[in-house]
C-alpha cells in the first residue's frame, strides 16, 4: 500500500468516526436532558413508556419520539417559500456534523511506515477554518425564519443572527488570546502545547498546562458564547415561545422539526469538545505526555481500570439508591429490579477491573499495542471532558431563567466584547514581558 492510499483510508474511517460521535450523543443527551431535569426538580424521570413491561430506564422515551416523529404528517404549507423551507433543517444539521473532521481526538500513531492520524484534515488553518464552518450553522436558522413566510419565524431568526453577530466577537476575542497564548493555529499543535506542566514566568506550577489557567477569562467568554451560538437556554431567544410562539421553526413539523432539534444537540457536543480542546488540554491526561503514557503500557492500562472502577462503582451507588427510591414510590416491580440488576451490573464491572489490573501488569505490549492503549485512553479523556461541558448545558438550561432580549444585547456588546478587549490588551502585555 503507498502512503497516499493509506492517507485515503485514515481520511475515510476518521470522517465515519467524527460524522458518528454527535449522531452517537444525541439520543445519549435527550435522556440526559430528561434525567437533568428530574434530578435537579427533585422527581423521577422519564419512566413510562416500555415495551412489554421493559423501560431500559427512561432510554425508550427516545425510541417513542423517534417513532412519534417518523410518523407524523409532514405539513408544508402553501405560504412558505419552499427551496430555502425545505433546505434550512438540513443545512442546520448538515453544518453541526461538520466540525469535528478538524478537532484530533488522541494523537497520531506509527503503524509500519505509515503515520494515522485520529483527525481528518490538518490544515494550517484549523482553528480558523473550524470557527468559519461553525459561524454557518445560523443560516439554518436564519433560512428557516425567512423561508417560513410567517411573522414570529422570521423575528426567531432575525434575533438569532443579531446574538450571532453579538457573540462571535466575543468569542473570536476569546480566540485570538488563545493564538496569542501558543502562536499557532493547528488544533494538534494546540493540543500538544498544553501537555505536562504549567509554567508562567520560568516558574513550574502543580497545575496542568491548560489553556483554562493561562487564559481564564477567555475560557469564561468562550463558554458563555458558546451557550449563546447554539441558542441554548438562557441565550434561546430564538424560540422564546412566550414571545414569539416557538420561533424559527414555528412552521415546521414531522423530521424537519426532528433535524432542528437533533442539531441543536449536535452543535452542544461539537462546542463542548471544542471547549475541552481550547482549554482543558483536548486528549491530553493532566500531568502526563503522549510519550510517557506510550512508554508505560502496564501503567496506562492500569490508569484506565482504576478509573472505571471507580466510576462504575459511583454510578452504581446512585443506581442502588434509584432503585430503591423507585420501590418507595411506584408499584412497577419490573421497572425496579431493571435499575437493580444495572446497579449490580455497575458493581460487577467495578470488581472485574480491579481483578484485571495485576494481570495487565504481567502482559508484555508491542509498540503498536501500546500505541493503541495511550490513544483508547486519550479519546476516553477527551470525552470525559466535554461531558462536564453537556452536564453543564442540562443544568443551565434548568436553573437559570431566559434572558429578556434587551439584556442579551447587553451582555454581548457592553460586557463580554469589552472583557474580551482587554483580555486580548493584557495578554500582549504580559507576552511582551
Amino acid at each position: 500500500m503507498d502512503q497516499k492510499t493509506f492517507e485515503i483510508i485514515n481520511i475515510l474511517i476518521m470522517a465515519f468516526i467524527a460524522w458518528n460521535i454527535p449522531l452517537q450523543f444525541i439520543p445519549l443527551m435527550i435522556w440526559l436532558e430528561r434525567k437533568g431535569a428530574a434530578i435537579i426538580q427533585d422527581r423521577i424521570g422519564p419512566i413510562r413508556a416500555n415495551i412489554g413491561g421493559i423501560r431500559l430506564f427512561g432510554m425508550l422515551h427516545n425510541i417513542a419520539d423517534v417513532i412519534k416523529l417518523l410518523f407524523k404528517e409532514d405539513i408544508i404549507p402553501n405560504h412558505v417559500h419552499k427551496f430555502y423551507y425545505i433546505l434550512a433543517p438540513f443545512w442546520s444539521m448538515t453544518i453541526s456534523l461538520i466540525p469535528l473532521m478538524l478537532v484530533p481526538i488522541a494523537a497520531p500513531i506509527q503503524i509500519g511506515d505509515y503515520i494515522f492520524r485520529f483527525q481528518v484534515a490538518t490544515y494550517s488553518s484549523g482553528l480558523l477554518l473550524l470557527f468559519a464552518i461553525t459561524g454557518l450553522g445560523v443560516y439554518g436558522i436564519i433560512l428557516a425564519g425567512w423561508a417560513s413566510n410567517n411573522k414570529y419565524s422570521l423575528l426567531g431568526g432575525l434575533r438569532s443572527s443579531a446574538q450571532m453577530i453579538s457573540y462571535e466577537l466575543g468569542m473570536g476575542l476569546s480566540i485570538v488570546a488563545i493564538l496569542m497564548t501558543y502562536q499557532d493555529v493547528q488544533l494538534q499543535n494546540i493540543v500538544e502545547a498544553q501537555s505536562g506542566f504549567l509554567t508562567i514566568f520560568g516558574k513550574t506550577l502543580p497545575l496542568p498546562n491548560w489553556g483554562i489557567f493561562l487564559q481564564p477569562i477567555a475560557f469564561i467568554t468562550f463558554v458563555v458564547a458558546a451557550f449563546a451560538e447554539t441558542n441554548r437556554t438562557p441565550f434561546d431567544l430564538a424560540e422564546g415561545e412566550s414571545e414569539i410562539v416557538a420561533g424559527y421553526h414555528t412552521e415546521y413539523s414531522s423530521m424537519k422539526f426532528a433535524l432542528f432539534f437533533m442539531a441543536e444537540y449536535a452543535n452542544m457536543v461539537v462546542a463542548s469538545i471544542v471547549i475541552a480542546t481550547l482549554f482543558l488540554g483536548g486528549y491530553q491526561v493532566p500531568f502526563v505526555t503522549t510519550e510517557t503514557l506510550r512508554a508505560n503500557p502496564h501503567y496506562t492500562l492500569m490508569a484506565i481500570l482504576i478509573l472505571s472502577a471507580i466510576t462504575f462503582f459511583i454510578f452504581g451507588i446512585i443506581t442502588y439508591k434509584r432503585a430503591k427510591a423507585y420501590g418507595k414510590y411506584f408499584k412497577e416491580k419490573l421497572g425496579q429490579k431493571e435499575y437493580f440488576i444495572l446497579a449490580y451490573l455497575m458493581f460487577g464491572i467495578t470488581i472485574l477491573s480491579l481483578v484485571l489490573i495485576p494481570i495487565v501488569l504481567d502482559l508484555q505490549y508491542s509498540n503498536l499495542a501500546s500505541q493503541i492503549i495511550s490513544a483508547l485512553f486519550q479519546i476516553s479523556m477527551l470525552f470525559a471532558k466535554a461531558m462536564i461541558f453537556l452536564w453543564l448545558y442540562v443544568h443551565a438550561r434548568w436553573t437559570l431563567p431566559r434572558f429578556r432580549y434587551d439584556q442579551l444585547m447587553n451582555m454581548g456588546w457592553k460586557l463580554m466584547l469589552p472583557i474580551s478587549l482587554l483580555n486580548v490588551i493584557l495578554t500582549g502585555i504580559i507576552k511582551a514581558l
